[in-house]
């Protein structure tokens, strides 16, 4: 007669979690590689571009604002461009959009340009723009250097 072996050990009622454990790993992994790629924000590359220069017309004045980089307000005043010299300084927005209200209102025809520092805060050229606005200025152009 043939006997069956015995077991020594009988069935294990516990859970083999070791599959488990690789399926976790395997997560880890997929999260560690695509966490990287998910960076909120957009990359933006601006134009570099060598642009033409303006025609100017020189029976109009040219009212030339620019901003430092410490945000102080400066601007020349003539028959040409000229970025070099300084006619007039305005300590706050208020001084500025005066100044400025003044001229237009002189001269209705005056060109103006924006120039500022690279270094100058974004929030300040926009606050010196719009107070070239309220000052009565319908136009203005950007000041670039070339590339």
């Amino acid at each position: 007669m043939l006997r069956r072996p015995q077991r020594s050990h009988g069935p294990k009622a516990e859970m083999n979690v070791v599959p488990y454990i690789d399926v976790m790993l395997v997560l880890l992994v997929i999260f560690m590689v695509t966490a990287p790629i998910l960076v909120q924000g957009v990359p933006i590359e601006l134009p570099r571009v060598a642009a033409q220069a303006l025609p100017a017309e020189s029976q109009r004045q040219i009212l030339t604002l620019s901003v430092k980089a410490d945000g102080s307000f400066y601007w020349n005043l003539g028959n040409e461009l000229d970025i070099e010299r300084q006619t007039d300084a305005a300590v706050d927005l208020a001084e500025l959009r005066a100044k400025v209200a003044a001229i237009i209102a002189a001269h209705g025809d005056t060109q103006v340009y924006v120039r500022a520092d690279q270094g100058a805060d974004y929030g300040r050229v926009v606050a010196g723009i719009a107070a070239l606005q309220r000052g009565g200025v319908t136009g203005l152009g950007l000041i670039t250097e070339v590339p």
